[in-house]
């Protein structure tokens, strides 16, 4: 299958999801955390990117056979992924379900990129280190993001 039915929701729900399992890491119970964050972006949030690119597509002038074929194909590669990142929570110990989401996250977009850098005739490499870079950078983020809130809750907030 062409890559474009299958890359928005991929990238999307691994960057989304690596957020969280990240974010939510270091939260006083990050299991049922985590595991509940992921399961309402597998609902929520992919409905609405998936009704989001159904529209658009509509507004495009797909046919209705294509814009139903990119419509599920993201529903469906989004739940699959958040279904895989939920499985590593559930199954391993916190801290190795972490890095095991990061690894298979940085796998699955690098080897999204890889093949659309292909079907480009573009350098990979290039591609694929561009697209890591941006991956890196949200886990960051989002660590970073942990650790400030943390930090403010820790020193003005009171915790329930």
């Amino acid at each position: 299958m062409h890559g474009k039915y299958f890359s928005f929701g991929a990238t999307s729900a691994v960057l989304t999801g690596l957020a969280v399992i990240v974010g939510l890491s270091g939260s006083a119970n990050p299991t049922v955390s985590i595991i509940t964050a992921l399961a309402i972006i597998a609902i929520a949030d992919n409905v609405s990117d998936s009704f989001g690119i159904h529209v658009h597509q509509e507004a495009q002038k797909e046919s209705v056979k294509e814009v139903r074929r990119t419509t599920i194909a993201n529903f469906a590669t989004r739940v699959l992924v958040v279904s895989i990142f939920i499985l590593f929570v559930i199954f391993l110990p916190m801290k190795f379900a972490v890095v095991l989401s990061i690894f298979f996250g940085l796998a699955v977009i690098s080897f999204i990129s890889y093949f659309i850098a292909k079907e480009q005739e573009a350098v990979p490499q290039k591609i694929v280190l561009q697209h890591l870079l941006l991956a890196v950078l949200v886990i960051g983020a989002s660590f970073l993001l942990r650790e400030l809130i943390s930090g403010l809750i820790a020193k003005f907030g009171s915790d329930p």
